[in-house]
């Protein structure tokens, strides 16, 4: 058998230089997505040395957003969706038809034809998914109001960029080409002799989008949720992953055969559909691993289009290119947004996440260059205005982070100067759901601090408030950040990671520090952060290995719990009460509650 094989020979490849670059782009502290574009460069035809395979990474690169936008899915229901209806939608409308305009523009100086010129505006004018969505999980706001706003205005883009689809081999034949015609329409007008035209074909797309998103919502809400809980229940995990896989990638692949969607649309209403049900987080889990794999795959496949001589050979037209990409789509976005009454700092996020462009780019450019309508130096500064602002957009989201308290504190001023517009800007203050608000350090002290709020944290949190013991909660859930509220406890939204995150929980001046986060990863980079502020900090921590328990301790922790321990150590301890007729057992429907004392308790080995 031959092991130099296209498909292995690139996933191999790609994911070994990407896996090298990447780490050297975070030790330069940029963003691994940096690397991962210049691996692509490297195994790109434009480079010597080895060439990946053209036309199979780009498919790989498709299971990756496939996968993302499933997992996106997974954490954005339809309730999620039609809250934001009222500013993604129009809003996304107008930011395209801005951004087109620009593209057309520059495509009309440039000599270029006006379908041509059109096919390049369009092109410029919708944000990647993997990239956006990328930047929005990093910064932990898929589910805060920017993200839903962000995510929702991501959707409508896509729909807009499937009927453009259908446009543009339309626009083809009429300026005198032969492109390919919707086939629904064209068998039709074969069978009836009905020339449906431009109109026709439109509706016709309309149509097999509302029927797609009608089957999953009458349906697939119904069938897909019941299919995971029959594999659940047989207990295999293999199954089960398998599954989530293969309903991931069924219904996006059987929504572009049957209904002409995006794959990446199919996928999105797959996990929204299965977010109804109480295994979405276990879904997400098991698909987790996977969907990065491929991600990084999509950068690799982006990198091998580009070709670096188009720097020197026509740096103006890319300048402008990166221009509309970066300030003019960024900047449409801000205006709108602020419009619409939001606040400074999510107005500034839509914008960030919206300044580049990407997979959808590339098969508008594709289009356009076969049917006749794009020359192939339009297409070129597509990939290389796809690069480098994808490249820039880290860099946008810190510009952003600092313009933030200047615009707020400005619009605070602006407000108290004129009165007639505090009600509209309390109105506007009351949609801001917590963690989209300024924050300010916390006033306690000598307080413990707990990070996470799932089922563990949970726990503890209830513990530490009916004991009396001040603290405050770290959490990336909006939801949870909104419940904490509610019960009057002090909560932070945001990445404990993050240092920033950390100042404002008062690290210097608290007693205690409770991770019941599961991810040790991120768990010790806390602990590490927490012991550097404050040395003489308790640091409690939990684990599921013993490999976990010694790089925690070796981080900075003081205690770790490991789960799996802790359930063992609770069941010999219930034997020993009926094989050694020990003192009777009492089963515990509550958990033991905290008492405050001047002495630590020993520690539990």
């Amino acid at each position: 058998m031959p092991h130099d094989t296209p498909l292995i020979s690139t996933i191999v490849g790609g994911l070994v230089l990407a896996f090298i670059f990447g780490a050297l782009a975070h030790r330069m502290r940029m963003p691994p997505l940096v690397g991962y574009l210049i691996a692509g460069v490297l195994v790109g035809p434009h480079t010597p040395g080895y060439v990946a395979d053209q036309s199979l990474a780009p498919e790989l690169a498709e299971i990756g957003v496939i996968l993302l936008m499933f997992g996106v899915g997974l954490h954005f229901s339809l309730k999620d969706l039609l809250s934001v209806r009222g500013i993604a939608l129009p809003g996304a409308i107008v930011q395209i038809g801005f951004a087109t305009l620009l593209g057309w523009g520059l495509g009309a100086f440039m000599g270029w034809p006006t379908g041509g010129s059109l096919v390049f505006g369009l092109a410029l004018s919708v944000a990647s998914t993997v990239v956006l969505l990328k930047a929005l999980q990093e910064r932990r706001l898929v589910e805060t109001e920017r993200g839903r706003i962000a995510v929702g205005w991501l959707i409508v883009e896509d729909l807009a960029m499937v009927l453009a689809l259908v446009l543009i081999p339309a626009a083809a034949s009429i300026g005198g080409g032969h492109g390919p015609v919707e086939p629904l329409s064209a068998g039709l007008n074969s069978l009836l002799g009905l020339d449906l035209g431009i109109g026709g074909m439109i509706a016709m797309t309309l149509v097999k989008v509302a029927l797609f998103v009608a089957l999953m919502l009458v349906f697939g809400r119904k069938l897909i949720p019941w299919t995971m809980h029959r594999i659940a229940h047989t207990g295999s995990r293999e199954l089960f992953r398998l599954g989530v896989l293969a309903i991931a990638l069924g219904v996006a692949f059987g929504a572009a055969k049957l209904f002409g969607v995006s794959l990446a649309l199919g996928a999105f209403f797959a996990g929204m559909v299965l977010a109804e049900s109480e295994l979405s987080h276990r879904a997400a889990q098991e698909s987790l691993p996977l969907r990065d794999a491929f991600a990084v795959l999509f950068f690799v496949s982006v990198g091998m289009l580009f070709d670096p001589n188009i720097l020197i050979d026509r740096p103006l037209p890319i300048l402008a290119t990166v221009f509309i990409i970066v300030i003019g789509k960024s900047v449409a976005a801000f205006l709108i947004v602020l419009a619409f009454k939001k606040p400074p700092g999510t107005a500034l996020t839509i914008s960030a996440s919206l300044g580049q462009i990407g997979e959808f780019s590339f098969i508008l450019a594709a289009l356009g260059v076969e049917l006749g309508l794009l020359p192939e130096e339009g297409r070129d500064l597509i990939l290389a205005g796809a690069i480098i602002s994808i490249i820039l957009n880290p860099l946008l989201f810190f510009l952003c982070d600092r313009m933030r308290p200047v615009l707020e504190s400005a619009r605070r001023e602006e407000t108290a100067a004129d009165p007639s517009s505090a009600a509209d800007e309390g109105a506007a203050q009351e949609q801001v759901p917590p963690g989209d608000d300024e924050v300010h350090p916390s006033p306690l002290n000598g307080h413990a601090i707990l990070i996470g709020y799932g089922r563990v944290g949970r726990i503890v949190g209830q513990n530490l408030k009916s004991s009396g013991t001040p603290f405050l909660v770290i959490e990336d859930s909006d939801k949870r950040i909104g419940e904490l509220k509610a019960q009057g406890i002090e909560a932070f939204m945001g990445n404990a990671v993050a240092r920033e995150t950390l100042d404002l929980a008062n690290l210097s001046a608290a007693r205690s520090l409770a991770i019941a986060i599961p991810n040790a990863f991120e768990a010790c980079r806390i602990a590490e952060q927490a012991r550097s502020v404050n040395p003489s900090i308790l640091i409690v921590a939990r684990a599921h290995s013993d490999a976990e328990v010694d790089e925690l301790k070796q981080y900075g922790a003081d205690t770790v719990i490991m789960g799996e321990r802790e359930i063992a150590l609770g069941m010999v301890d219930r034997l020993a009460q009926v094989h050694h007729e020990s003192v009777s057992y009492e089963d515990r429907q509550e958990p033991a509650t905290i008492i405050p004392t001047g002495t630590a308790p020993p520690e539990r080995e």
